[in-house]
């Protein structure tokens, strides 16, 4: 097991604590170890390193603790779900973050829910939001026009709406991803993650070989700062933070689960400004702020 819930004498309380500052502080870093990964080197190349390196100590960690071997049909939807959250969704993530700040990356990833609840009213369960998260979702929109307004934050470019766009995207994927997860065959949770890990990381390297200036033995020429951070990113970003969020998904409330979605661009933005020389401007602080009450108006109006 790979996650805080393996200590010793630890109550119920303590261990949802500690698992829900992991998903908060390491899943809220991982913008900035993305930004310092990709400084140099080529980002769906090393997304792809990440996944790889993260699935192939997983799954045997996982085999070796009795879980399961995965059918053929476990497998294929595993797979499938490796291909949107962690291919399409986290692979535009990492090249969104070349055209924006890691804090407005981790903002507009932050509006997952207003997607989530968009995408299962419009085309999954066709249900209906509740008053509050249909004002919350307005109250994100709202957020959203303040943030890509001209000027609203540093290196405000043309190019910044690849980035925009991109980000946009990724949200769709995961909201995908998440919502066809309740209607997989999955195997259980840990070789599920290591096998949705190790088959994005498949998609994101071998369009990496086709699109990058790259190698596969080009890892061994990236920069100690780069390698890193893919360290970091495999061993705290893939393996604790998705064992802690797995862990909370099964034992906490989906709504005490869900204000990942407003801490993380809190903790993004704050590194980002100490240690990437990241400077926002007060619009788009303002911005942050009513894109965070709009994604709380939703997370709270789900239930």
């Amino acid at each position: 097991m790979m996650h805080f819930s393996t200590s010793g004498g630890l109550s119920q309380q303590s261990k949802l604590v500690l698992n829900l500052l992991s998903v908060y502080f390491i899943w809220g870093s991982t913008y900035l170890f993305i930004h310092f990964m990709t400084e140099s080197m080529p980002p769906l190349y090393m997304a792809g390193w990440r996944l790889l390196v993260a699935g192939g100590i997983l799954y045997p960690v996982a085999r070796l603790s009795g879980h399961a071997r995965p059918n053929g049909r476990e497998s294929m939807s595993a797979g499938l779900l490796g291909i949107l959250l962690l291919g399409c969704s986290m692979g535009g993530m990492t090249i969104a973050i070349q055209y924006l700040p890691t804090g407005i990356a981790a903002l507009l990833a932050g509006l997952l829910p207003l997607f989530l609840i968009v995408m299962n009213w419009v085309t999954f369960a066709r249900k209906k939001p509740s008053v509050l998260a249909m004002t919350g979702l307005l109250v994100g929109i709202a957020g959203i026009v303040m943030l890509v307004q001209p000027g609203s934050f540093k290196e405000t470019s043309s190019e910044s709406w690849i980035g925009i766009v991109l980000i946009f995207f990724a949200d769709v994927f995961w909201a995908a991803g998440t919502l066809l997860s309740a209607r997989l065959k999955l195997p259980g949770q840990m070789v599920s993650s290591a096998v949705q890990m190790l088959v994005g990381g498949v998609v994101l390297l071998s369009v990496s070989l086709l699109f990058e200036p790259v190698t596969m033995w080009s890892i061994f020429e990236a920069p100690d700062k780069a390698l890193g951070s893919l360290l970091y990113l495999v061993v705290f970003g893939s393996i604790i933070g998705f064992s802690s969020y797995s862990w909370l998904a099964r034992n906490a409330p989906p709504q005490l689960l869900s204000t990942y979605a407003y801490v993380n661009p809190v903790v993004a933005m704050f590194l980002g400004w100490a240690f990437a020389g990241e400077v926002l401007s007060g619009q788009s602080l303002m911005a942050g702020i009513v894109i965070l009450i709009g994604v709380i108006c939703i997370v709270i109006g789900r239930k």
